[in-house]
């Protein structure tokens, strides 16, 4: 069952959201050779005590973690460890939640430490792209899959492999709720987009192909070829103006700018 908000509710995931972008932006800068995984899920979980929110991952199903930490080949859902060391050339997701009186923010990030290669850049810049597209295909009235259809339209000519199992998600009193997105598709199906309606979308770009494997731990999903694998996302809803993106700092005003769609703005009660 889908679940529109009112605009008080709103108010709420923006408040998570707020705190996501937070973390997001302390991780990102934490990043480098010789920091572990680990170290990054503590800077995470400060900024939730600092904030008096709860993190949106820990516990859920088991996850033993605030963030989702995945390096190189690890797509989704990596296990924060002290010994997992980042090394000069990686790329990490960083995938971090946050609850505010039980409403939540989700987003994500990828990450190269230190120099990366200029395949692994292109990788990183195409997926983020794809996120953007996706947001500035939705209208109200518009359908799911506009998004969808979108960010595969944007990937396809690259020659990324788009993974399949995994997509964005509708977000709110839970992190985890209904539409799925997926990250391919044609346009003009599934629900209708409308006010009230928060989503997560969060294409996952391989540099290889696009089938994956989940390892033994029951959480990591990683590319089957072993090829780096990208990941960013972020929590949005849309206005009578245009999309509003909760867990970017300024709602997406600069990025909406620079491609030219008009950026959506929130009705607070």
């Amino acid at each position: 069952m889908i679940q529109l908000k009112t605009p008080a509710e709103i108010a709420k995931m923006r408040e998570a959201g707020l705190v996501v972008a937070e973390g997001l932006a302390q991780m990102k800068a934490a990043v480098a050779p010789g920091v572990s995984t680990a170290d990054l899920n503590e800077v995470a979980a400060k900024v939730l005590k600092d904030a008096g929110a709860i993190g949106s991952f820990l516990n859920y199903h088991g996850f033993p973690a605030v963030i989702c930490s995945s390096i190189n080949d690890e797509i989704v859902h990596g296990i924060p460890k002290p010994n997992r060391v980042l090394r000069e050339g990686d790329v990490i997701s960083l995938d971090f939640g946050a609850i505010i009186d039980g409403w939540h923010g989700d987003a994500a990030v990828t990450v190269g430490v230190g120099t990366i290669s200029p395949e692994a850049q292109k990788l990183l810049d195409v997926c983020e792209e794809s996120l953007w597209r996706g947001f500035a295909a939705a209208r109200l009235g518009g359908r799911l899959t506009d998004i969808s259809h979108a960010i595969e339209e944007y990937i396809r000519p690259f020659g990324y492999g788009i993974v399949e199992g995994y997509g964005g998600h509708g977000i709110g009193s839970e992190m985890h709720q209904d539409p799925h997105v997926l990250n391919y598709g044609k346009p003009g199906r599934g629900p209708k987009l409308v006010k009230g309606l928060c989503l997560a979308i969060e294409p996952m770009v391989n540099l290889g192909g696009a089938k994956t494997k989940e390892l033994d731990d029951g959480w990591t999903v990683i590319t089957a070829d072993g090829s780096i694998s990208a990941h960013f996302e972020h929590s949005f809803t849309l206005t009578d103006s245009g999309p509003y993106v909760m867990t970017a700092f300024d709602g997406g005003a600069a990025k909406f700018a620079e491609m030219g769609v008009k950026a959506g703005t929130l009705e607070y009660v």
